[in-house]
């Protein structure tokens, strides 16, 4: 089967490439890099050419609101018409658990996302939503973002996190399978507190300064409420813990 993994190159876009690839699909990394650029719609038409299945696991550089929407509105269209003209069966596209939660919460980003999905639903053209929780590898940016003066002010919320390799995983299961025209959550098989997830992560890095639970803290500018970072009920669970991840990583570093 013939699949464009849109994103192909990035952190998670390389590890469905490679997962797909791996099971015997013929599978083009379609990324600026390689002369795909989905927002512009160049190097579209020759990628998408025989294709059966989009895999949109592509991100906005920008976290404002406005260039995100405009990112998303333009690159997603352009999937799904380039895709309606070629003939494509299948969009799955990456996104986030509780999009619309946290749209509603603050706006910014992930309102642009949940845009994103609405654009995808209200398509008519067959679809599958993965939602995702926090990838393991975003914890340390998660931290950074809440640091001020030396000390991180992170929401005082809930997070049950998983690997990068999980998602990818994900992903190229809905690939695979027939559209489900609705969302599939996937999660890690652990829950956290925010706080202490963020302490356990820079204490690997040897990193000794403050974590606190802030109840005004916030999530990349969105305010949370306790569980809004969970999934709900019928969660696909990953088997990675986080504890053995970073002693993958260790081991991998030290070769």
């Amino acid at each position: 089967m013939k699949i464009v993994v849109v994103g192909g190159t990035g952190l998670v876009g390389a590890r469905t490439t490679a997962l797909l690839r791996s099971r015997g699909h013929d599978v083009i990394a379609a990324a600026r890099s390689t002369g795909v650029d989905s927002y512009t719609g160049e190097g579209l038409d020759d990628a998408l050419e025989g294709a059966e299945v989009i895999v949109d696991v592509s991100n906005s550089s920008y976290t404002d609101e406005a260039a995100a929407r405009e990112f998303f509105y333009a690159s997603t269209l352009n999937l799904l018409t380039f895709g309606a003209a070629h003939g494509v069966r299948h969009n799955v596209t990456l996104s986030v658990v509780n999009t619309d939660r946290l749209a509603r919460a603050q706006g910014g980003y992930f309102q642009a996302k949940a845009d994103q999905e609405k654009l995808i639903t209200t398509s008519a053209r067959p679809y599958t939503l993965v939602h995702a929780t926090q990838f393991f590898e975003f914890v340390r940016s998660i931290t950074d973002s809440a640091m001020h003066g030396g000390i991180a002010r992170v929401a005082d919320a809930l997070v049950q996190p998983m690997a990068a390799d999980d998602v990818a995983a994900a992903v190229a299961a809905a690939a695979e399978a027939e559209p489900c025209r609705g969302i599939v959550e996937h999660a890690g098989p652990e829950v956290f507190e925010l706080r202490d997830l963020a302490v356990q992560e820079m204490r690997w890095r040897r990193d000794d300064r403050e974590v606190v639970a802030d109840p005004l803290g916030t999530y990349f500018g969105a305010r949370l409420s306790r569980r809004d970072l969970l999934p709900g009920p019928g969660v696909h669970l990953a088997a990675t813990r986080f504890e053995d991840w970073q002693q993958q990583g260790r081991l991998v570093g030290s070769r």
